[in-house]
């Protein structure tokens, strides 16, 4: 019972002091890098919200394209998503987008923000595949042992996951096979949402231009909050940071990726001292958390005049439950 009793007021002892570097860590933030790194995350989504209306006016080209309420709809998908979880903002930004565009249909709003996945796709590949071969990222036996369920369960299991998605992509090839008949007036307008793909140079112009514009500002941001945090801006430091926010990325269990993010980042960053990686990770992850649902809100009550979040989540929700293959 002694013993037990020792034990346990050591492992208080150490919890109190890890408390307390930890809040030393915080309380050392440098608050104009901080800043900075702030506004350059808001430049880089003006950046990929220009882009994105640029692929409306290609799919509706008689002046039916409202910059600014694209651009808030962007910015309060965005914000939204970094406390829904599932990216549950992404179905806000749909319908303020729908409601921004004149004579607009969901197929269409939906498939044109897929304009903006293929050079997305390809910088983050290359990001990651950079962060691999470089032996930034933990090898593949240390995953099981992360403390984030979303990683520790997928990679400790990885016949369930190919078994996962074998039965997503024969689910979808079926469903897919089975309405295509009836659906050639949704595939007509799923077409309609990438008609700037079909003219390259005004792709490369309108979209892909703003996209890299944006990257450039996101490698900016980070190098930014990890001076404001004390780890230090570096290539290697910045390219493990885009890896791991890509992988957590497609993990949606959590908001923002939240747990998994921090899991990855206290293995990968193991140079600088556990607390102050944890400081900069849980730092960061709020610091950007809050400043994006707060310009979500402004933007809501400035552009939309929405005061109500729930009513508007909740009619966003219905609107595209009811959206079937064919309707407006």
């Amino acid at each position: 019972m002694t013993v037990s009793v020792i034990d346990l007021g050591g492992q208080v002892d150490r919890l109190l002091e890890a408390i307390e570097s930890f809040a030393q860590q915080l309380a050392q933030i440098d608050l104009p890098y901080l800043i900075a790194a702030l506004a350059l995350s808001l430049g880089l989504q003006l950046c990929r919200a220009h882009g994105w209306a640029n692929a409306l006016r290609a799919a509706y080209p008689d002046d039916a394209v409202s910059e600014r309420g694209v651009v808030g709809a962007f910015l309060v998908g965005v914000g939204m998503n970094g406390v829904l979880p599932a990216r549950g903002g992404d179905a806000l930004k749909v319908v303020l987008a729908k409601r921004s565009v004149r004579e607009s249909s969901y197929p269409t709003v939906i498939s044109s923000f897929a304009v903006l996945a293929p050079f997305d796709s390809g910088i983050g590949l290359l990001v990651l595949l950079y962060a691999i071969t470089q032996g930034l990222l933990p090898a593949a036996p240390r995953l099981p042992e992360l403390p984030a369920f979303e990683i520790s369960f997928w990679a400790g299991h990885p016949q369930i996951l190919l078994a996962t998605i074998a039965i997503a992509a024969i689910a979808i090839a079926g469903l897919v096979a089975f309405l295509a008949p009836r659906i050639e007036s949704f595939w007509r307008r799923l077409g309609q949402g990438v008609a700037i793909l079909r003219q390259p140079r005004r792709y490369l112009r309108e979209v892909l231009a703003w996209q890299a514009a944006g990257w450039l500002l996101r490698f900016a941001s980070f190098w930014l909050f990890l001076d404001a945090f004390g780890i230090g801006g570096s290539l290697d430091n910045v390219l493990l940071v885009m890896s791991v926010q890509a992988i957590t990325g497609a993990l949606p269990f959590t908001p923002g990726g939240a747990g998994a993010q921090q899991a990855l980042l206290v293995v990968a960053l193991d140079g600088p001292m556990y607390a102050a990686v944890l400081a900069y990770s849980i730092g960061q992850q709020v610091a950007v958390t809050v400043f994006t649902v707060a310009v979500a809100f402004v933007a809501l009550g400035v552009v939309f005049r929405v005061w109500d979040v729930r009513r508007l989540i909740r009619e966003a929700r219905a609107a595209l439950a009811r959206t079937e293959p064919g309707t407006r």
